[in-house]
């Protein structure tokens, strides 16, 4: 039984966000097409960086939001874009978390902006390991959720495992609790399925997030989305900053939108690729797990993590060590790179390995 059929966004929003009158920019209260802009106080002479940068950008990203909606399968009025992932994150925090009262559930190992975030916006944390496996612990999540917590992030194909969470898993948790639910799908593109994109219309407190930084390449230009019913998009829209996607960022992603087909040629490059990582890594003796992935990396663990780390370094192969968070002692976090970057990694990192646990 779906027990959020009652479900009221006013009553989980911060009383002083639900009754703020949000700020009105220029461009937000003209709508139509002008001949002269005198509204913004914009340099009407034009920009040095070329034409009509002297213009702020549409502050509601209307022609993106609608080619993404397209894309995706969505009303435009169920998409938000940030400055990366990142400020829907903070958003979220913003509009529902009272500072030192409400609180916010993780399951490490994740993604560790959530806990950054809850930091910042004065929100304590409550963290539930995940299972030994990675997967979500559903009956230690029914034990401890209460009104208190407002925000719920689970991390779908999770970071740093790279693991896909059970779509039947977040769904239970959406059922029984009354909080805004999270899924992070920024890995998603990199999964043969799996998406709770199709979902949004079933449950009005979820939240899925997407980003154009990994599948798409565009990580530099850093545009994050978020997917849900129009109460929460609503919501922050009203607190975002203004002009917060940039013109160079609309109209990149604009043109690169009309080539998805390459987009889905990189990511087939990617799979196979990793496949090959896999069946080189799994022939080293000091590697002791390379863990299921549906990322575009992989989690290993191996002996001696550490050393080899500070070695591959030294040589300019920059990896990632997880080997200080939660269930991931002695693991690295390799991401997927070309072949020639793979081959190299793969060489260096035998040489590194035999010089490295032979000292030690």
């Amino acid at each position: 039984m779906n027990m959020n059929r009652t479900f009221d966004i006013n009553k989980l929003v911060r009383p002083n966000i639900r009754d703020m009158a949000p700020y009105s920019s220029a461009r937000d209260e003209f709508e139509g097409e002008a001949r002269i802009f005198l509204d913004a106080n914009e340099n009407s002479f034009g920009s040095l960086a070329g034409s009509n940068y002297n213009r702020y950008p549409d502050p509601r990203q209307n022609i993106l939001r609608n080619k993404v909606a397209e894309l995706k399968g969505v009303a435009a009025n169920q998409v938000f874009f940030g400055n990366g992932s990142d400020e829907p994150i903070d958003l979220l925090f913003r509009a529902f978390c009272q500072p030192q009262k409400d609180r916010v559930l993780i399951f490490p190992p994740t993604y560790g902006m959530y806990k950054v975030q809850a930091i910042i916006n004065d929100t304590p944390v409550d963290e539930i390991l995940l299972n030994d496996d990675f997967s979500l612990p559903l009956d230690k999540i029914e034990q401890v959720i209460n009104p208190n917590i407002k925000l719920l992030f689970i991390c779908s194909p999770n970071n740093p495992s790279g693991n896909l969470i059970d779509k039947s898993a977040i769904l239970a948790v959406l059922k029984c609790f009354k909080g805004i639910v999270v899924v992070d799908e920024a890995y998603i593109d990199f999964a043969k399925e799996g998406s709770m994109l199709p979902e949004i219309n079933n449950y009005p407190n979820l939240v899925i997030l997407q980003t154009f930084s990994k599948a798409w390449g565009m990580a530099g230009l850093r545009l994050g989305m978020a997917f849900a019913q129009p109460g929460i998009i609503n919501i922050l829209n009203k607190i975002k900053y203004p002009y917060n996607i940039n013109s160079l960022t609309q109209k990149y992603v604009l043109e690169t939108l009309q080539r998805a087909n390459e987009k889905d040629i990189m990511v087939e490059k990617i799979l196979k690729q990793r496949t090959w990582l896999i069946k080189e890594l799994e022939k080293l003796e000091f590697v002791d797990t390379i863990y299921p992935s549906d990322a575009n990396f992989l989690l290993v663990r191996m002996n001696g993590a550490t050393q080899i780390y500070n070695k591959l370094t030294e040589l300019g192969i920059i990896v990632r060590n997880r080997s200080s968070v939660a269930l991931c002692n002695n693991c690295l976090r390799i991401t997927v790179g070309t072949a020639a970057e793979n081959k190299e990694m793969v060489e260096q990192l035998v040489l590194v390995a035999k010089e490295t646990l032979t000292i030690v």
